[in-house]
This record gives structure tokens, sequence and C-alpha cells, in this order.
């Protein structure tokens, strides 16, 4: 065999396939492309669903690929076993109706045996129990001895789904030798032991199974295969397991290089080493193409790698955060195949880093509580967790299901997973609950709108923004009518409306419905789930009647201030990926006539360098002027134009593209500006977050960016003329007397610390014996927890052997302080448990060291009683 590492394999594959004609396709992103069956790519063949099916044209008929996979159903077992990954790279040759079995099983052995130069002795293959055509390819015109050829039945060797396209399967296996098996005389590919490693999988998709289950073959079969890249660089590299080649060892080592523990030393040193150095590659990738950790699909399956994989180094005693390290390693060695993780590298390690430290500041809380659960189990000798504290874990300190669940599992125990989901559910329906007790439920969502089902109304607001129509419908309180009054309000349909539909984001266009002795001013426009245009008038004169024709007229400042907003969303939209990283993704937003709203996917929050250059790129654009076209064209089509769409879901077969010159191109229905030049300004007025993983912008464009520059310059006026001085000079005034409040703040300090000398002798003076101990219990006024502890140490010093405790209020607030002498200490009396009694008689808590000591109150009227408290505490303490 060739001594060939991982990425020498990859090379040579990709290279052997184009040499055959192959069109060698860069590898997919791990999330699905127009398959919502599908939560991320963990096949070879996933991507090419399209072109196997017939969906799509394939760009060539025969194509080969290295596939970015990951499979996440058997993760409790990565680290336990040998074989075991979330991540691979799946190695693969397809033909779309061209070659067939022949050449996929000839190609497959040349591949094998010259380019790898793997011993033909070593190798054996199976074929579907009936399939003898494949059989005798591989006997006849490869040469394999019949005695190394294994008939397996559907279960090992035919690929299929419910329905559709399916066929048997061939499969390639290297044998490892005697001391990986079972010892049988009949061990041969088939038996369940580690000697056989099935290496390819050739599925020759020959058949359309219908639903009765009939196999109806294809007039153009195709070829699928898949050979698992780290395992075959197993066999090349002739190591034990995956965690042992070369590349991956390299990952390996670096965690053993952080955490101080060695690989081979202890079997559950071994396991979390495994774990962490197969999930970073896991989680790299999927940060890589877009995925950020949130709580649901394919955000919560990083979240629980990059948990997962930090609880393991808590268990190798890595303390700080760690995984961003074995980051850069494993981009150092993978950016040969995949040179966007090196341009990325500071992104993917922020978003890990983050990730990490969220879950650090957590997870310590959450072990320590459930190792409470656990010794409470132990002792009543219980097996299984209650659901409810399982649920508490997850709800209160953000612990996974699943990592109490591994947690348990290892001290043999279980988690009731059914109260678990009840208790989950609940929480559901309460915050459901919530978001219908603060929903508009206003009169125009009362349930008149069903009562239009099967009407369609015709929308022309792209083209204009007034027509003369008719009124085909008229709704008031829930019921249908033939008229509306004046002083009415009431649902109108229209036969055709120039009025937008609040629909992706955008607000419903208000006006007015006119007629020469009526009027109605349109409020809302409004789709109902029948996909009906309704509008909420109220009437202010005169009298509507269905049949009626109208003139429908939008407002149109309220309509062109809304086009100014939306546009700028397209525009932010893209600067924020120029700025932050193509990670970023649109997770909603609003758009008003006053202002916008845009949430977005990033993983902390922008800096105030990152806002100003988002804000700056889009006025650039604004001044740019550049022009804004709308193109209806094929879904296919806006795809290859590179138009920015939520393409897992499911759009119209022709879609409408808003394209800004060459800058910004988006999947959208609202309606836009026809020059960026028409929006004036763009203001960022705020960034928040507003749930883990997704921050929002609100900004301001046109005539509210222009009211909002008209305050600022008002307050400017107001505020040079309180500060008497010019507009030019208040940065100057302000700066001079920030620096004249802190020096006479320096002063405050300085005499309130000489005050404290001259009440220490006061102090003094108060000085109470109890059994034979100096004790001091003295309140003063006015005096921060600084000073009060300065005081403190005057009196402990002066008074040699004692305890302290003192008592301050300073703005609102009480503070207590207790200090005991080294000698007292030794005594048995400890400052920290004299001032929790005393503090908690004001309401308080505190504690601290045996010597020192402080606390806060809140009952400002008990702090005479707590300090009378003083002697019997200490007397207390003293028994």
């Amino acid at each position: 065999m060739k001594n060939m590492g991982l990425h020498e394999i990859r090379e040579e594959f990709l290279k052997f396939f184009n040499g055959k004609n192959h069109m060698i396709l860069p590898s997919f992103s791990l999330i699905p492309k127009n398959d919502r069956s599908l939560l991320l790519i963990n096949a070879g063949m996933a991507p090419l669903k399209p072109y196997f099916t017939g969906e799509k044209v394939p760009p060539n008929k025969k194509v080969v690929t290295c596939q970015k996979c990951i499979r996440t159903a058997d993760i409790e077992n990565v680290g336990l076993t040998d074989r075991h990954a979330t991540f691979f790279e799946m190695l693969g040759n397809f033909s779309f109706g061209d070659y067939f079995k022949k050449e996929a099983i000839q190609w497959s052995w040349e591949f094998l045996t010259k380019i790898l130069e793997i011993p033909e002795e070593n190798l054996w293959v199976s074929v579907y129990m009936d399939d003898d055509e494949a059989f005798e390819i591989w006997n006849k015109s490869v040469g394999v001895n019949t005695e190394k050829i294994v008939r397996l039945g559907k279960e090992d060797n035919f690929w299929e789904l419910e329905v559709g396209p399916c066929g048997p399967c061939s499969e390639i296996y290297v044998d490892r030798g005697e001391e990986y098996g079972c010892n049988k005389l009949n061990c041969k590919p088939g038996c369940d032991c580690d000697r056989f490693m099935e290496i390819w999988n050739l599925v020759f998709t020959q058949y359309d199974k219908d639903k009765f289950g009939k196999y109806h073959p294809l007039e153009n079969p195709n070829i699928d295969t898949g050979m698992g890249l780290e395992r075959i660089a197993v066999i090349m590299e002739d190591a034990k397991n995956i965690f042992e080649i070369k590349e991956i060892r390299k990952i390996l080592r670096e965690v053993e290089k952080i955490s101080g523990k060695s690989y081979g030393t202890d079997p559950r040193i071994n396991i979390s080493i495994r774990v962490i150095t197969d999930h970073v590659r896991a989680m790299t990738f999927l940060v890589s193409d877009g995925v950020l950790p949130s709580n649901e699909g394919r955000g919560y399956v990083l979240r629980r790698l990059i948990r997962r994989a930090a609880r393991h180094g808590k268990l190798l005693g890595i303390e700080k955060p760690f995984l961003q390290n074995v980051v850069s390693t494993f981009i150092q060695s993978w950016k040969v195949q995949y040179p966007e993780l090196k341009r990325r590298e500071v992104q993917l390690k922020n978003v890990i880093n983050a990730e990490e430290e969220k879950f650090q500041e957590t997870i310590d809380q959450g072990i320590q509580i459930l190792e409470g659960y656990i010794e409470e189990m132990v002792k009543n000798n219980k097996k299984c967790l209650n659901g409810e504290k399982a649920f508490k874990l997850y709800d209160t300190y953000g612990f996974p299901l699943d990592l109490t669940k591994e947690i348990l599992e290892e001290k043999g125990l279980t988690v009731d997973e059914n109260e678990f989901n009840i208790n989950m559910e609940k929480q559901r329906k309460r915050a459901r609950k919530a978001r219908e007790e603060f929903s508009d439920s206003g009169w125009k969502n009362n349930g008149s709108i069903d009562l239009f089902k099967g009407i369609k109304t015709k929308f022309k607001g792209y083209e204009t923004i007034s027509l003369k129509t008719k009124i085909i419908a008229i709704s008031v309180e829930g019921s249908p009518v033939n008229n509306i009054e004046e002083g009415e309000e009431g649902v109108l349909v229209l036969k055709e409306t120039p009025f937008y539909a609040e629909r992706g984001g955008q607000v419903g266009d208000i006006g007015y419905i006119k007629k020469d002795d009526f009027k109605g001013k349109v409020i809302d426009t409004q789709y109902t789930k029948d996909e009906t245009i309704v509008h909420y008038v109220r009437m202010e004169s005169g009298e509507l009647s269905v049949g009626d024709t109208v003139n429908a007229i939008v407002d149109s400042k309220n309509r062109r201030d809304i086009m100014r907003n939306h546009s700028a969303t397209h525009l932010l939209h893209r600067a924020l990926k120029d700025v932050l990283g193509e990670h970023v993704k649109q997770a909603g937003s609003i758009v008003l006539p006053d202002k916008l709203r845009f949430d977005f996917t990033h993983y902390e929050a922008l800096k105030d360098e990152e806002l100003k250059m988002v804000q700056n790129i889009v006025n650039e654009k604004i001044l740019d002027n550049i022009e804004v076209r709308t193109i209806e064209t094929s879904l296919k089509e806006s795809e290859y134009m590179g138009a920015v769409g939520l393409f897992e879901d499911k759009y119209k077969d022709i879609v409408r593209v808003v394209q800004i010159g060459e800058y910004s191109k988006e999947l959208c229905g609202g309606t836009h500006i026809d020059n960026t030049g028409n929006i004036g300004l763009f203001k960022i007025t705020s960034e928040s977050s507003i749930a883990s993983g997704i921050r929002r912008i609100e900004a301001i464009t046109g005539r509210a960016a222009y009211d909002y520059l008209n305050k600022l310059e008002y307050n400017i006026i107001d505020i040079s003329n309180i500060l008497k001085t010019d507009r030019k000079s208040i940065v100057k005034k302000i700066k001079s007397i920030t620096n004249e409040i802190k020096e006479k703040d320096k002063q405050i300090e300085s005499l309130k610390s000489k005050m404290s000398l001259t009440i220490a002798e006061e102090v003094l003076n108060q000085v109470q014996d109890v059994n034979g101990i100096n004790v001091i219990a003295y309140r003063v006024n006015d005096m921060d927890i600084n000073n009060l502890r300065n005081l403190g140490d005057r009196i402990r010093n002066d008074l040699n052997s004692g305890v302290i405790v003192l008592a301050s209020t300073d703005n609102g607030k009480l503070y207590f302080i207790s200090m005991v002498t080294k000698d007292l200490v030794k005594r048995g009396l400890h400052a920290g448990n004299i001032i929790k009694e005393i503090a908690k008689l004001t309401g308080g808590r505190g504690g601290g060291r045996p010597d020192m000591a402080q606390a806060g109150g809140k009952d400002l009227s008990k702090v005479q009683e707590a300090l009378n408290n003083v002697p019997s505490v200490v007397k207390r303490q003293l028994k």
C-alpha cells in the first residue's frame, strides 16, 4: 500500500474520477437546500437528490465529490467506541443515467488496487443475494475469486425508501487480519466482528418502487457510491481507529497539550479526548456553513456539540474556555481542502468561544445541583430522576436534557423524560397564553375575515397607488352586510386594490376609499388565512354598498416612507454580511413608515466600530444613487442569480427578486423605491439582543431621519444655552466641567477621610465590655462603604483587641462592616457570622472572612435595634 494520508487520499480520489470525465463538485453546505426532509446533510448523495429524482438537470452526467457530513443519531456513543463520529467526509462518484454497474465496479477496483495499491488478497466484496449481474462482473470482469464474493440480504445490500428510486448495493471490504477477528472458521463480510471493514458502498439505482411495493425498472439507472474518507485513511495508515490517523491525531494531541492528560492512559480520559477531537470538527464546519447556537433545529445540534465538548473538557480538568485553541489546530490542517475555514477563522472561533463561555457560566452550578440530586437518589435507592427536577435544570440553568441524561447514565441512572416533556409543554402553553394576552386583540382581528373564503382580490399596488374598483363584500362586527354607514367600522373586499396587505414584515397600507358623497378611511390592510386581501375601514361620511364603484387611494407619503425603509433593510442585510460575515441571516423584520426593525443571526453584540461601518456602507449606497429593479423569474433562475432567500421555505415557481444594482439581490414581495437616493438618509438608533444568537437593529430613514437630526440640533442648542457656550465648544466645556467635578469629588473624599479620623476618637469612647472582650457597635451617617472600612481599620489598629461592628447610611443605602482582631478569631469569633445575624435583623444579608466582613441592609428604622444585638451575638459565638 502507498504511504498516503487523509488529505492525499481525498486529492487522489477526485483526480482519479476527474480523469474518467467526472465533474468535480465542491462539498455542498451542511445546510440542505430546498430539502425540508433533512436537518443536516448526512450522506454524500443527499445534496444531489434533485438530480437523481429528475427535479433538476445535473451540470454533468458524471460527478465526483468529497462531501462534508454530520450524523448525530449515535452521539452518545462518540468517544465510547473506535468508530462512531459526528463528522465525516464521504468520497463519492455518481452517474445520472450515464454509466452503470460494470464501470462503477471496475473503476472502484482500479482505484483501490492501482492508485492506493491495496493488495488484492486483502479485498472482499458483497452483493445483493439476487444480483447475479454484479456477481458476474466482480468474478468474470474484475477477477475476484467466487469465495471472496459474499451474497447478503436486503437488510445489508439493498437501498430503498418507502417509495421512489432504489436498488441493490455492492460493498467492498478490507480484511484487517485475524487479530481484529472473532476466530470463527466462517468469519467473512457480514460477521459482527471488526476483522472486515466496509470501506466503499456502490449503490445501483435501477428500480422505481411504487406505493404497492412493486419494483419497476428505471429507463436510465443511476450510480451512487460512497467511501468514508476517515475509514480508508485508517486502512492506508494501518491505524487502529479513526482517532489515530495522522491528521485527526494532530487535533487529539492539542487536547492532550491543553489538558495535560495523556491519551491511552485511562479509559475515561480516552473518552473525553475523543469526544472533543470529534466534536471540534463538526462544530467548526457547522459554524462555517452559517449555523449559530440556538435551542432548536441545527442551532441546537451545534449548541449540543459545543456544550458536550466543553463538559468533557471539565472532566479533563480544563477550567477555562479552550475550544477555540483546538479549532485553530483543526483549521491549520483542513484548510488544504477548505480554504474558507482559514478566511473565517476569527469569526468561527468567536462564535464557538462565545457559546462555550456562556455554558461555563451555568455548567458548574448545574452540575453541582445535579450531583446533589444524584446523592439524594443514591441515598433513597432510586434509579430514575424526577422529570420536574430535570426540567428545572434545563429551564433555570440552561442545562440540556441530553447532558443530564449522559451524566446520569455514567452513574447507571435514568431520567423521567415523559415528566420532563409534560413540564416543557406546560411552559410552552404559558408562553402561548402570554403572547395572546399581549397581542393586538382589537376589532380588526375578529372572526369576520373568515366570511370571505374563496373571494380573491387582484393586487395592483406595484404599478399604481390609486385606481377605480368595485366593492365585492362588506362585513361589520363579524357579520356579512350589504352596506356600511357613516360612523361604522368594518371590513371591505375590493375587486382590485392598490393597497399592499401586510406580509413579509411590511405593514399594510393606509389611505382612503372614496366616491362623490362618501369617504372611508383605510386604517390597515391584511391577508386572511385564505389569501383574501381585506381593508379595515372607518366610515367618515356617506354610505357604501356591495357593488359600488369607488376610488381606492393609498396614502402616498406613508407608502413612500415604508418603501424607503424596506429597501433600506435590504441594504442593511448585505452590509451586515460585509462587516460581520456570511453567517449573518435574516431572522425577522418589520417595516413601518416611521422605522425599520431587522433581526439577524450573530453570536455577540456589535462593537461601536462595526455599527459605524454598517451605517456608513448603507449611506454610501444611498449616495451612489443605485437603481432598484424588481424582476419576476423562476425560483431556479433566482438561485443562479445569487438572490438571498430562505430556500428551506416553499416558494412559488415564479418569484420576485428585488435587485439593488449588483450589491443586493433578495427574494421579496414587498414594495420598494426605484433608486437608493430616494431613501435620503439611514440612521441606526439601537442594537440589542432578543434571543441567544439573534440580534436586533432598529433604524430610521427619510423623513424620520430628518426629524431625528432636527431634534438633535434643538437639543444641542438647549445644551449650549445651559452651558453658556457656543455649539462648537460644547464638548470642551463638558470636559472642563467633568474635570472640575472629579476634583471636587476628590476634595470631598479627602474631607470625609479626615472626618473619619475625628469620628474614630468618638467611636473608641463607646467601647463595651462583653465577657472581658472589647466590643464596639456604632452608627455613622453619610459614609460610603469604602470610608466605613477605612474607619473600621483605624479603630481596629487603636483597639488592639476587640470586635467592631459599624453601620452607615449613604444616599438611602444601608451598609454594615464587621471586624474581629486575630487573637479573638482564635477564640472562635467570626466576623462573617456576626454580620450575617446583624444584617438579617434589617432584612439584609452579607458575609465574609473571620477577621473582616460586610453586608447590606434594607430597613433603616431597625439599624439601632440591630446594633444593640451585637453583644448578645458575640456572647453566643463565645459559647
